[in-house]
């Protein structure tokens, strides 16, 4: 690689050309059996991953949205509920619970894994709430031990954001088979990612899971029999098949991720930045690789000078934003949220990223620092 040669936030054209030929013989195959909608590949997909992820049922939907949307309705959340959750996420994690008519309390996050603070949920469960929604941001996972021994104590239910973090790990268990439900997004740019939309809701509990295949498929317990209104949410039988194929490699895509964050480490720890931190007891996903920085301004500048792909998540908490002005909630409320908006950036991971392309984003960023 030349010193003038950019690298991309996320090349996914390797993988496409390895995974192409099979790919496109199961949709054939599927065209050939005429089976398009909640089809074979999808309902082996929904079996492999609850064996993988450690579940009695896994069920495919739309999108993660969808999953988690679909688990609020599920477990009856709804208007005067309140569910508990981080400021610090992507605006779907909050949105759903507004969608089901209750209302979303934010506590702060920690500093040094960006997950919800649990010494911070306790003081904010009222008489109405209903659930805790934690995320394991980036891939890291959230200190489910501290957040289900909260979430029992209070006869509280537990909903996994797990969009950015499958195959992740906390104290042996998969993300996703900690809570009451587990929700996943197979959006392109997440670990597991289809080419397209696409999301799936894990859960030991046969009554959810009954629950949510009814919901996904407009509320029909049979054709043409509808028992509540439901919406139409079913993940296809065109991205099960790509998803069925890249599940098989995932353990191997996490580990060349994890390689590529020790080698950032390794260069960027020297210079001063904060890297991510590692579960104490588990494994980091490392869907973002993402660092703090005072200098996180000129840092992003430079890489994108140099065609450096680079991202800020997220620059603003939820919760300060104008959709939830009503709720009166202060920058005093969140410091460290606030914090990270001006500190954090993202910066190139993906399984085919190169230790050249890792030194090359190492380079640009050292002559900022130095």
């Amino acid at each position: 690689m030349t010193r003038h040669e950019g690298v991309p936030y996320l090349d996914l054209s390797k993988e496409f050309n390895s995974l192409k030929e099979e790919w496109f013989a199961m949709i054939s195959e599927d065209g050939a059996r005429g089976s398009w909608i909640l089809g074979p590949n999808v309902h082996a997909f929904e079996k492999e991953v609850a064996e993988f992820v450690g579940t009695s049922h896994a069920i495919g939907v739309a999108n993660g949205t969808d999953s988690l949307y679909l688990s609020l309705r599920a477990l009856g959340i709804g208007p005067g509920d309140e569910v508990i959750t981080t400021p610090y996420t992507f605006f779907s994690t909050s949105e759903v619970i507004d969608m089901v008519g209750a209302k979303p309390v934010f506590v702060d996050i920690e500093a040094d894994t960006f997950n919800i603070n649990p010494a911070l949920i306790e003081p904010a469960i009222t008489t109405r709430t209903r659930a805790i929604l934690p995320v394991h941001l980036f891939g890291n996972p959230a200190d489910m031990t501290a957040i289900n021994a909260i979430a029992d104590s209070h006869g509280l239910a537990v909903v996994e954001d797990a969009a950015q973090a499958f195959g992740a790990q906390h104290d042996a268990q998969r993300v996703g088979s900690m809570g009451v439900t587990g929700c996943f997004s197979f959006y392109p740019t997440k670990v597991l990612g289809c080419y397209g939309d696409g999301g799936l809701l894990t859960t030991n509990s046969d009554e959810i899971a009954e629950t949510v295949r009814k919901l996904r498929n407009h509320g029909a317990a049979a054709a043409f029999q509808h028992d509540e209104v439901g919406m139409n949410s079913r993940l296809d039988e065109v991205q099960a098949a790509l998803l069925r194929l890249k599940l098989k490699s995932l353990d191997q895509n996490i580990a060349s991720r994890q390689r590529i964050a020790a080698l950032y480490d390794e260069r960027l720890g020297k210079l001063g930045i904060t890297c991510p931190s590692r579960p104490l007891n588990g494994s980091h996903a490392f869907n973002l690789y993402t660092i703090r920085s005072s200098k996180r301004d000129a840092i992003r500048q430079a890489l994108m000078d140099n065609s450096i792909g680079n991202s800020t998540c997220y620059p603003a908490p939820l919760a300060l934003q104008q959709v939830y002005q009503h709720l009166a909630y202060t920058e005093e409320d969140f410091p460290v949220s606030v914090s990270l908006g001006s500190e954090v950036v993202s910066l190139p991971v993906f399984p085919d990223m190169t230790e050249h392309q890792v030194d090359r984003v190492c380079q640009v960023i050292r002559q900022v620092i130095i």
